[in-house]
């Protein structure tokens, strides 16, 4: 078990942030249905990736360990796994990958960790049986087991707004026959429905009470592509600025669906700008520039799906905010690879903070001195890292037991802490 240490100090500079883990599964799995060789730059580097990576090696697509390089011979050429696929930690490959099982005409069974095993799954299920799956899940938990082949497009309602599940039923659309339509009753991160118009998919899309996707049969060609920064790895340098200092975040996404995390921060006080550069698979990549800002509470509406991830940064930022933050309908995070609403409190309580439980949120009242202290973070690469931002405003010592966990979505973190100066 690795114990990363954090003392008091700042940071200051120019830095990047590993690939996209949203765009990194998405472009893999679609070069793996593309007929022909697809070529991907900057994958993202954590554990979860690398799961895609070894299901789709396991379908028989050809595929390097660092994943720029992948050769097929389109969806119909994929072979039947000899075992159970082994998704690991990570619910996006498992919940995005059975909308592709659904497709195939033999049997594939989904597993993942103990953690992923107690993740609901029954969102993603229900959807691919209404298409033509036939899908098995244990008590709506995984391990998944599908069976494929004949689907038929019509219309499919989501009854909670997600990007994974919306995803993995306009996969499966892609190969039914005539169109598909996922209905969500909020619009959920959109990186599936720009890569596909991108790659020149017949998809639509319309915006009302509900937001409709509509997807008709489709076979992806090959392509090339760069997998912009991850703005979800970008947010843990914007608090640590906004906290002790100032610091840019160069070739990150600045998708609009995922930059209700800054919205909130500027709410807040914040001192975060934007500046898009450039775009890539539909894409647009940018700057965010973050610098040091005195702080007041908020009301946080949790139900945004564009801001789950960031939530634990929110209560953060919420301890060194003058006044009362509270979050209330994030109800979701306690579906997450931890109860991430009893891992924040718990993490931010042992330091210091005021911050107390909701059934769907929390309540942080601030500005308090937070000390250093031993936490844990509850095998949370999220927690993980939230907590060792935390230390650089904590007096004293502050130390992350089992912070080798943060590796699941960004390999080396206190590395880049320490380059802006983060005395870790």
């Amino acid at each position: 078990m690795t114990t990363l240490v954090v003392r008091p100090s700042g940071v200051s500079g120019t830095c990047t942030v590993p690939g996209s883990k949203s765009i990194s599964h998405r472009a893999l799995m679609l070069g793996a249905m593309a007929k022909g060789t697809t070529r991907i730059n900057g994958l993202g580097l954590g554990a979860d990736v690398a799961a895609t990576i070894d299901c789709l090696r396991a379908f028989g697509v050809d595929i390097p360990a660092d994943g720029s390089l992948i050769a097929s011979g389109g969806i119909d050429a994929w072979t039947a796994p000899a075992t159970t696929l082994d998704c690991r930690n990570s619910g996006t490959t498992m919940r995005i990958l059975a909308g592709l099982a659904a497709r195939l005409t033999f049997t594939t069974t989904l597993d993942g960790d103990g953690s992923l095993r107690r993740r609901p799954m029954e969102r993603v299920v229900d959807p691919l049986r209404i298409l033509g799956a036939h899908v098995r899940a244990t008590d709506g938990h995984p391990p998944i087991v599908i069976e494929g082949g004949d689907l038929k497009g019509t219309t499919v309602d989501l009854p909670v707004a997600s990007a994974q599940v919306k995803t993995a039923a306009i996969f499966a659309g892609l190969g039914a026959s005539g169109q598909t339509t996922v209905r969500e009753p909020a619009p959920s991160r959109d990186h599936t429905e720009r890569m596909l118009r991108s790659l020149g998919a017949p998809i639509s899309e319309s915006f009302g009470e509900t937001h409709d996707v509509t997807v008709s049969a489709f076979e992806v060609p090959p392509f090339e592509t760069t997998v912009p920064g991850d703005v979800s790895s970008a947010a843990f340098l914007v608090t640590a600025a906004v906290l002790t200092g100032d610091a840019q975040v160069d070739d990150v996404g600045v998708n609009p669906t995922r930059m209700s995390f800054v919205d909130v921060v500027r709410e807040m006080g914040g001192d975060v700008s934007i500046e898009v550069l450039r775009d890539e698979l539909g894409e647009p990549i940018g700057s965010l520039v973050a610098r040091h800002s005195p702080l007041v509470g908020v009301a946080v509406d949790g139900s945004d799906p564009g801001i789950h991830d960031e939530l634990p940064l929110i209560a953060l930022l919420a301890t060194q905010a003058e006044g009362e933050t509270t979050v209330k309908g994030a109800g979701e995070l306690r579906l997450k690879e931890s109860d991430r609403i009893d891992s924040v409190v718990r993490g931010l309580r042992a330091l210091g903070a005021e911050i107390h439980e909701l059934v769907d949120g929390f309540v942080v009242r601030g500005p308090t001195k937070l000390r250093g202290a031993n936490v844990d973070p509850s095998g949370d690469h999220r927690i993980a890292m939230m907590l060792a931002v935390a230390g650089l405003v904590a007096d004293g010592e502050t130390r992350i037991d089992d912070f080798e966990c943060s590796g699941v979505s960004w390999p080396g973190f206190e590395a880049t802490l320490a380059k802006l100066g983060a005395d870790v």
